[in-house]
């Protein structure tokens, strides 16, 4: 598959599984750094203040060249991993949550375990969270102001 291909088959599943996490009534980010500098694909705040991470997987070859997903598993309460349903999915691990995507419609094929976040570690995530998606919303609502402060930075 060529890359052009594999950016639009993955950007068909994360907007099924942002569309998903948006009808459960959670709250999701697209590329948001971690403290360990690390960046799942999707990061969602469910209504009960959880974290769920879901990594968006294009092809069998995007998942095997990708062990950066295992770090993942520090700094959410669950992770999901979201495929199209031409995926080879047994070469996914047990593990990990299954989103099965076709079009704009979302299966839960295997919810994922919990896994407790500490309040520390949710402390900071909701942190980034909370100035993450605030900033984007202020960046719609004011794009010149935006591209000034991202000028501004690339300058220092």
């Amino acid at each position: 598959m060529d890359k052009t291909t594999a950016a639009r088959r993955a950007n068909r599943i994360a907007r099924a599984a942002m569309r998903y996490c948006t009808l459960a009534g959670w709250a999701p980010v697209t590329q948001m750094s971690l403290p360990d500098s690390r960046r799942p694909d999707i990061i969602a705040l469910t209504d009960t203040g959880s974290f769920v991470a879901i990594e968006v997987k294009s092809s069998a070859e995007d998942f095997l060249s990708d062990e950066k997903w295992q770090d993942y598993r520090d700094w959410c309460d669950q992770l999901y991993f979201a495929v199209d349903m031409d995926f080879p999915r047994r070469i996914l691990p047990e593990e990990v949550g299954l989103l099965v995507t076709d079009r704009l419609e979302v299966a839960v094929i295997r919810d994922a375990p919990l896994m407790r976040l500490s309040p520390p570690r949710r402390r900071v995530l909701l942190h980034r969270f909370a100035v993450l998606a605030a900033g984007r919303l202020a960046a719609l609502q004011d794009p010149d102001a935006a591209r000034e402060v991202n000028a501004a930075l690339k300058l220092e």
